[in-house]
């Protein structure tokens, strides 16, 4: 973690990832990227779906592979890279059949070494098993929730998920959210901690560089008029009328409280839900 002087307000406190001693220097593989739109927060239809977004630089989409659907091949991590779409780093692998495909690398994992997908994979940083051979106490990430539907969970910056049970064909996996969930064990999961930890470490600094990254500002609800958010209105500064904390269309949000739908297709396979609040 790179700290800068404070030569003016907007550095004062910033910080950033020294990328130059974790990555190889490669350029990106072109046959594995493409340009992608910004949707600045919108959907099909032009409407805003995700408030705050819009702007920032042109980035190129890397092709990501999350299914693993080559097995028992061995692959080499030819090349640690950076990634604009995600948190963690990327790697170029190369199979032993010559084909090239970008894998999201954990942490520890340098250039020149060699992974797996096999059921009979030994437990090793970026090898790829189904849960059901993993000991308990693994740490896992890229966890599928259907077999060859691809990972999913724990994908970002330093996330890990862990193995803590095996039972009657489900295994027990406790996620970085604090629940614990059942998943079937023949879903595939890869060893180990997604790089590049010290993601959540940086310190922004100044605006500016959130807007570069295509974040727009946040307006809080207790500024607006009660028309435009629950929290609003009020002459000066007022309390927000409600006990719970809402979001712009009323539902529940943050500060402890729980959000999950109670009838949610899922809930069957929850054995924990997960530790609300600031303190998990």
């Amino acid at each position: 973690m790179k700290h800068l002087k404070p030569t003016s307000p907007g550095v004062r406190g910033m910080t950033r990832i020294e990328y130059k001693k974790l990555l190889s220097g490669e350029r990106p593989t072109k046959a594995l990227t493409h340009g992608a739109n910004s949707t600045g927060g919108r959907n099909a239809h032009g409407r805003t779906t995700v408030r705050f977004r819009g702007g920032g630089h042109k980035r190129r989409f890397r092709d990501v592979d999350f299914s693993f659907n080559k097995k028992n091949i061995s692959a080499r991590v030819a090349s640690i890279e950076y990634d604009p779409f995600r948190s963690a780093f990327i790697g170029l692998a190369v199979y032993q059949d010559g084909e090239k495909r970008y894998v999201v690398l954990p942490q520890k994992v340098q250039v020149g070494d060699t992974f797996i997908v096999s059921e009979n994979a030994p437990i090793k940083a970026a090898n790829r098993l189904q849960l059901g051979n993993i000991p308990v106490g693994t740490f896992v990430y890229s966890v599928e929730l259907k077999p060859g539907a691809g990972g999913v969970l724990a994908r970002s910056a330093g996330n890990y998920a862990e193995v803590i049970a095996q039972d009657s064909g489900y295994t027990h996996v406790k996620l970085p959210s604090t629940e614990v969930r059942k998943i079937i064990s023949t879903a595939w999961a890869s060893v180990g901690e997604a790089s590049n930890e010290e993601h959540r470490l940086v310190n922004i600094g100044k605006a500016g560089r959130s807007r570069w990254m295509g974040r727009r500002p946040k307006v809080r609800g207790t500024a607006m008029n009660p028309v435009d958010h629950p929290h609003g209105g009020g002459e000066g500064r007022q309390g927000r009328g409600h006990r719970r904390q809402r979001t712009i269309w009323g539902k529940p949000a943050g500060k402890g409280q729980k959000t999950r739908r109670p009838k949610k297709y899922s809930n069957v396979f929850i054995v924990s839900r997960r530790k609300v609040g600031k303190r998990k």
